[in-house]
């Protein structure tokens, strides 16, 4: 039986506990203090990813310089300065920015910094043609546009989850973001269709663009760099050069700022004609960057699949 005695404690219990849950509600939230979310971003896709979701709710800010190298970077410490600030940042964490994790142990966030993976929603593939033979991750998922829309959904979610006071509009806007990628898309599968794609056969620079290919059935039959900013060897090259000649491949695709001078001497060894795609990487940071860099690329494909059309007899 409760006594008169113990009923005053326990009320005080259950208040106790009433006044705490709205403490425990905002300990997961990051704008417990009413301020817009200080979003970080490692690579260049996700500045226009976040910008467009987050629209002028929030602060997008990029956790290394613009025209830095995100392959092989070796964080700075202003990067480690940023890093103390923010209240969330967005990660590939596939591969690509995995000095980013080094630069939130430095900055001592390892414990209290959110971190979104972009990718935790999108179907990986490994890299193809890599002459290692062992089987590791692709992760240029941003080199995509339906890769980026996965991502851009997966961002926008976890976004909403650390600010529900601006979800439905976060939701919103990615909405309308993917949309106009889709739209993007749409203009380049229209002017696919009308061309034969089962004859081409490409190769890359970089492994950068495989899931750009899959996208429209098509594969890359050789990679020359066993890995990024690696040279190949003189007998890798060799190696790379006759498997061009065996698979008949005709296109040679070079990363727009990085890997034109490796490509030259491919061309002249093979007679394959060099086209450049970007890598998202290197220009200003912009919401807008994404979208150009992407109208680039698929502009390039589609110019060199139009290249490796078969000649039209005259009648």
């Amino acid at each position: 039986m409760t006594t008169a005695t113990q009923r005053p404690s326990r009320w005080r219990r259950c208040l106790a506990l009433l006044m705490l849950m709205p403490v425990v509600a905002l300990a997961g939230t990051a704008t417990a203090s009413g301020k817009p979310l200080r979003i970080g971003v490692t690579l260049h896709p996700y500045y226009s990813f976040v910008a467009n979701i987050v629209g002028d709710r929030a602060q997008v800010i990029a956790l290394i310089p613009p025209e830095a190298n995100p392959h092989n970077y070796q964080p700075q410490p202003d990067d480690i300065t940023r890093a103390m600030n923010l209240d969330v940042l967005v990660v590939n964490g596939i591969g690509h920015d995995e000095w980013a994790f080094q630069i939130v142990k430095a900055a001592g966030r390892t414990a209290t910094l959110p971190i979104i993976q972009a990718n935790a929603s999108v179907a990986l593939i490994p890299i193809a043609g890599d002459q290692s033979g062992v089987k590791v991750v692709n992760p240029h998922t941003f080199v995509s546009t339906t890769a980026a829309i996965q991502q851009v959904f997966e961002i926008a979610r976890r976004l909403g989850e650390l600010d529900p006071d601006n979800a439905a509009t976060y939701r919103h806007n990615a909405l309308a973001y993917a949309a106009r990628i889709r739209e993007l898309r749409a203009r380049f599968m229209t002017r696919f269709a009308a061309l034969d794609l089962s004859a081409f056969r490409c190769a890359t620079t970089h492994a950068g663009y495989d899931y750009l290919m899959q996208e429209f059935g098509l594969f890359v039959s050789a990679v020359i760099e066993p890995r990024h900013g690696v040279a190949p060897t003189a007998r890798q090259l060799a190696n790379t050069i006759e498997a061009i000649k065996r698979a008949n491949v005709r296109v040679l695709f070079a990363e727009k700022n990085f890997s034109l001078d490796l490509a030259k001497p491919i061309e002249a060894a093979t007679g394959v004609k060099v086209f450049a795609l970007s890598h998202i990487t290197g220009n200003a940071y912009s919401a807008d960057e994404f979208e150009v860099a992407m109208a680039e690329n698929l502009e390039t494909l589609a110019q060199a699949i139009e290249f490796t059309q078969p000649a039209r007899s005259t009648p």
